[in-house]
């Protein structure tokens, strides 16, 4: 009995998780552009809050050919380190892909804009297949390091409504080394 039930919440989970992910009507990529703070993190791998994750910035740089390149700055100890890669646009405006995916050892990384008002804060999910794994992340991010209520409670809404567990949604620890920094 207890294995039927955990069988039926999974699936209930996983196909919550893999339900059409929506992105933002008219996604204008050059209001989208520029340095974003990670104010909200929810993960399906792994508890937020009480875990490593720390505040870090992310930075969406418009090129040409409507490609982001992307650079994410973090805090490590005492270590700033940069990851830099490329988004390219996927299906439709909004919906992006990673650039050479298959160099990073992954199947599938498609990035889709939520939800943004471009001046303060956006909502943006990551989906990453790795071997037979799928991995869902879902950001709130914010132009400044503090959000309104109103919009963090927006986020956790969201998150619940991709199927993201509550102690898999939370808020990060501000950081003031590091992530300002270009």
């Amino acid at each position: 009995m207890k294995t039927t039930l955990l069988c039926i919440g999974l699936t209930l989970f996983c196909s919550r998780a893999r339900a059409d992910v929506p992105v933002q009507p008219d996604f204008q990529p050059d209001k989208f552009q520029g340095r974003w703070y990670v104010v909200g993190l929810a993960v399906s791998s792994a508890p937020v809050e009480g875990g490593s994750f720390k505040m870090y910035a992310t930075t969406y740089r418009l090129l040409p050919d409507q490609s982001f390149n992307v650079t994410s700055t973090l805090l490590r100890g005492e270590r700033c380190d940069k990851w830099v890669r490329t988004f390219v646009r996927k299906d439709r405006p909004g919906r992006l892909t990673l650039g050479n995916v298959g160099a990073y050892g992954v199947k599938d990384y498609t990035v889709s804009v939520m939800e943004t008002n471009y001046e303060e804060y956006s909502i943006v999910h990551f989906k990453k297949v790795v071997a037979d794994k799928t991995f869902y992340k879902i950001t709130l991010y914010g132009r400044t390091k503090e959000l309104r209520p109103e919009l963090k409670e927006r986020f956790v809404r969201v998150a619940k409504e991709q199927g993201l567990k509550d102690d898999h949604v939370g808020f990060l620890p501000k950081v003031d080394k590091c992530i300002d920094e270009d």
